[in-house]
């Protein structure tokens, strides 16, 4: 299990169901991902107007940035509503089954993490998404037979953290595939005021909204998440009012700083810095020094180390880069000296 921690882009469990009083509910609301609002847009007015469902779509890229978001609005748009699953929950085909019968007419099926969809499943999904029909197999032996179960038609909206591990003939039957990138500062700030609005906060002085979104890795889960920790701290500190300030206290005691990093982003850096002299050092290694799971490192940790340019990927392993060990203030890497 990865480490749940405040900067995680992964939904926990507790907070979850406060999430969807912040999601969007039209187009019109969704903030950023300006490209694919604008196909999506187009499809949608084309596909309303012949009566036909919405054509497929493949949203995929890092978690956090709305791929469940997108679903419900367009089940809303599309004036359907959506039926969420995901892939390990799929085991068998009749778990699809009973998922495609109950579709209404314009509906959409939600599937996240469709790349951990078992073969089995996968089978079963293909004339559904071209033919609307579902093969259910019955018997086996000489007695066996195929029987074809009509389902309506409706829109399969698949996301996948790791588009790479689908199957060829699975991703060729979705019509719009698009690939969801990290916000920038200005569209997470916008995405934080609507969620101050809905949260109900009170004085918001200056810039302190910036201030969070600086903080927030590109991400709109983390913003908010953020987001409702400085409420809190505003609340019992600072009598709601939420300044740059509170921000910075705020943030400064749930250990995060000016960049977004964490205690565990700053400890893996230290530890390259201090162990290893600045790397290179194979991650199983890393993660023993750290008494941290090496997958832990890898999805929850890396990320964003790499994205900022804190760490490099080496054939001989992870590598401190001088940017992260001036952020830090830690020794400059031995390995940059050295030539690598």
């Amino acid at each position: 299990m990865p480490t749940e921690r405040l900067l995680t882009p992964t939904a926990l469990p507790a907070e979850e169901h406060l999430n969807w009083s912040l999601r969007p509910q039209h187009l019109h609301e969704y903030v950023g991902q300006r490209e694919l609002l604008e196909r999506l847009s187009i499809a949608i007015a084309a596909s309303k107007s012949r009566g036909e469902p919405l054509e497929h779509v493949l949203l995929h890229g890092p978690p956090g940035l709305g791929k469940t978001s997108l679903a419900h609005v367009i089940a809303a748009e599309m004036g359907g509503k959506v039926h969420v699953t995901s892939g390990p929950a799929l085991t068998r085909g009749t778990d699809l089954v009973a998922a495609l019968t109950r579709l209404e007419h314009a509906d959409v099926l939600f599937v996240d993490e469709i790349h951990r969809l078992p073969a089995a499943v996968e089978e079963f999904i293909y004339p559904a998404m071209e033919d609307f029909r579902i093969d259910v197999t019955l018997d086996t032996g000489l007695s066996a037979r195929t029987v074809q179960v009509k389902c309506k038609p409706f829109t399969l909206i698949a996301a996948t953290t790791r588009a790479g591990m689908l199957t060829s003939p699975l991703r060729s039957r979705f019509g719009i595939t698009h690939h969801l990138k990290y916000y920038t500062v200005a569209e997470l700030e916008a995405i934080l005021q609507r969620s101050a609005g809905l949260l109900g906060m009170g004085t918001i002085a200056g810039h302190a909204l910036h201030a969070i979104a600086s903080r927030s890795r590109g991400t709109p889960r983390i913003a908010n998440r953020l987001l409702r920790r400085v409420r809190d701290y505003a609340l019992v500190k600072a009598k709601g009012v939420l300044s740059p300030s509170v921000v910075e206290q705020a943030l400064t005691l749930e250990g995060v700083d000016a960049l977004g990093l964490d205690e565990l982003d700053r400890s893996t850096l230290r530890t390259l810095a201090t162990t290893y002299r600045g790397g290179p050092v194979g991650l199983e290694t890393l993660a023993a020094t750290m008494n941290e799971d090496a997958g832990t490192l890898e999805d929850v940790v890396e990320p964003y180390l790499l994205q900022v340019g804190f760490l490099a990927r080496t054939r001989r392993g992870r590598a401190l880069t001088i940017a992260g060990a001036e952020h830090l203030g830690l020794p400059r890497p031995a390995w940059v000296d050295e030539g690598g």
